[in-house]
């Protein structure tokens, strides 16, 4: 068994190797073991123990911030990964579909007024107008939806190449409000399956706490 001195103020001071010989120092199983007895350490010693000079109020106050972290549960999907290299990996190779949702883009006040729904994907014909970056300020209609680069192309924000022909330029769908919509049938059923959903979940709203919980969390 490894086990552990502990000073007065509850610190790490000597790593003790019994009932087993000490295996050499800077070795693997000196590291293993060290490193295994540190986490234990920090799991469970340094809850337990407070320094002496520690008021009693302030324990209290740690135990409560303690129980606090326990009971506290946050919102947790086993399926989706928190790992930066799978989520780029998931960008970059994602399909067509799932582009099209990823390159949405908020319409204007009046849009969202009217309709009840804070974005929608973009799509060819809708007419945009640009709000952050080089183009800001610019207005028009969209002439391609450029999901393999992630942008789109907005007619009249062109530039000119050194041979002297005109491309257009990508602009990313976040930097655009929709301002007019090109609606289909197709269109029309998503603008209203999507303002039902956005009703039901205002009409839900204020009901996740009650006075009660709200006023224990205070105490």
């Amino acid at each position: 068994m490894i086990g552990l001195k502990l000073d007065s103020f509850g610190f790490m001071t000597q790593i003790e190797w019994r009932d087993i010989g000490r295996p050499r120092e800077g070795s693997c199983v000196y590291r293993a073991q060290a490193v295994k007895l540190k986490k234990k350490w920090y799991k469970y010693g340094r809850k337990t123990l407070a320094s002496p000079s520690t008021g009693a109020a302030e324990q209290r106050q740690r135990q409560r911030r303690r129980e606090e972290r326990e009971t506290a549960k946050m919102k947790y999907n086993p399926r989706v990964s928190s790992s930066r290299r799978k989520n780029r990996k998931a960008h970059f190779t994602a399909p067509s579909s799932v582009r099209r949702v990823l390159m949405s883009a908020p319409l204007s006040g009046d849009l969202r007024s009217k309709y009840n729904v804070r974005s929608m994907p973009v799509r060819k014909d809708d007419e945009v107008q640009v709000v952050r970056g080089t183009y800001k300020g610019r207005e028009g209609k969209v002439v391609q939806v450029y999901r393999k680069k992630w942008v789109i192309h907005i007619e009249r924000i062109t530039r000119e190449k050194v041979n002297g022909s005109t491309v257009n330029v990508g602009i990313n769908p976040s930097k655009v409000v929709i301002s007019k919509l090109r609606l289909d049938k197709d269109r029309k059923s998503l603008l209203d399956r999507k303002a039902k959903g956005r009703a039901a979940a205002d009409k839900d709203k204020g009901t996740k706490f009650t006075a009660e919980d709200i006023m224990q969390s205070v105490d």
